[in-house]
């Protein structure tokens, strides 16, 4: 354009109309030549600036795809982000970090490499871990996993020495010995009154299916474990009484009664059976009468010994003390008049006689003797 101004300024300082003037018709084909390459200019510079710009651009992509290609990429994962990370980083709980590194010499990369690594020996980095698996033992599984799979591999800028990792170590073998500790079956303690109590149990389930070998050792393995288990003591006393084993029936009453002889119902047991074989059986009873109480039954079996021992007057004690509980009892009245006969209270063995025809209950044959005493004192 400022070519096409400077022409019609030159035109215009010439003048004239004459021969050398250009005619009006060729102006406007000089100016109409001009605007025609104008646009054509302006598309070529449009066009050329295009290919340079795609041409820049694709050849960038192929530059870079083809170098992240040749690069190792190493891929970071922390728990926590560290003092150094990016702001925006920072408020992130977890962050996975992709760094390019330059390739190094293989022989520089074998140098470098570090040794194996071990789950005992937990970075720095992975202290924290460290200390929550000692809190939380049940996490221990998944700490191990996630140290070896995202705990930082030592380099020499941070590896740790072994002073350091010796606290991570023992730290990992207490977190481990409390999950080996915390794991496994379930126990309940029990104490030997219940086990015993359930030996009991199943011997009594044993006596119930006729297995009664079975039942009598669960009843001497219960006592075993609990001497004081009255039930399990009473019923093998009482089957071992009906399979006849009378000494053995002998051995366990002593043992009832020398661990408590508060047991008054034991103590006459033994006694019928210590008179059978020729026992100690009056010194079975006095040892367990102070425990006896107001047990008309053990003042009137006392009684009886007695007076089988020839000790008719203090049969005649027990015999009075039994009656004052049970004054119905003819047999117990019976035994009174034959002490105090012995002793020659005749008057009062007679009144005992009589007493003892009046009370119901006796049999055909104690009756006739009872007739036979009150006839002769009668005399």
């Amino acid at each position: 354009m400022s070519l096409i101004n400077k022409m019609l300024q030159d035109l215009d300082a010439r003048g004239g109309a004459g021969d050398g003037a250009l005619r009006q018709q060729q102006l406007h084909a000089v100016s109409g030549q001009v605007r025609d390459r104008r646009p054509l200019v302006i598309a070529g510079s449009v066009a050329l600036a295009a290919v340079v710009v795609g041409g820049g651009w694709f050849g960038w992509q192929y530059w870079q795809s083809h170098r992240a290609a040749s690069l190792p990429v190493a891929v970071q994962v922390a728990a926590k982000p560290t003092v150094a990370a990016a702001p925006a980083a920072a408020s992130q709980p977890a962050a996975v970090k992709v760094a390019v590194m330059p390739p190094e010499p293989k022989a520089k990369q074998e140098a470098a490499a570090p040794a194996p690594h071990k789950v005992a020996d937990t970075p720095p980095a992975a202290a924290p871990l460290a200390a929550s698996a000692a809190v939380a033992p049940s996490t221990v599984a998944a700490h191990d996993a996630s140290s070896q799979a995202a705990a930082p591999r030592d380099t020499p800028g941070t590896a740790s020495t072994p002073a350091e990792r010796k606290p991570a170590r023992q730290a990992a073998a207490r977190s481990s010995d409390d999950a080996a500790g915390n794991t496994g079956t379930i126990t309940h303690d029990i104490s030997p009154k219940q086990m015993a109590e359930n030996t009991y149990r199943r011997g009594l389930v044993a006596l119930q299916e006729g297995r009664v070998n079975a039942a009598l050792a669960d009843f001497d393995r219960a006592l075993e474990i609990d001497p004081r288990n009255e039930a399990a003591r009473q019923t093998n006393i009482s089957l071992l009484l009906e399979q006849k084993r009378n000494e053995d029936a002998v051995r366990q009453l002593r043992l009832a009664l020398g661990i408590d002889p508060r047991q008054p119902g034991l103590a006459m047991v033994l006694a019928r059976l210590q008179l059978e074989k020729g026992g100690p059986a009056l010194e079975t009873l006095m040892t367990t009468l102070p425990y006896a109480g107001n047990s008309a039954e053990y003042q009137a079996f006392l009684a009886g010994v007695l007076q089988r021992e020839q000790r008719h007057t203090e049969a005649a004690d027990h015999y009075r003390e039994a009656l004052r509980l049970m004054p119905q009892n003819g047999v117990w009245w019976m035994g009174l008049g034959i002490s105090l006969q012995a002793d020659m209270h005749l008057p009062e063995a007679r009144e005992a006689y009589r007493r003892a025809r009046a009370a119901n209950g006796l049999s055909p044959e104690l009756q006739a003797f009872i007739d036979r005493k009150i006839e002769s004192l009668s005399r």
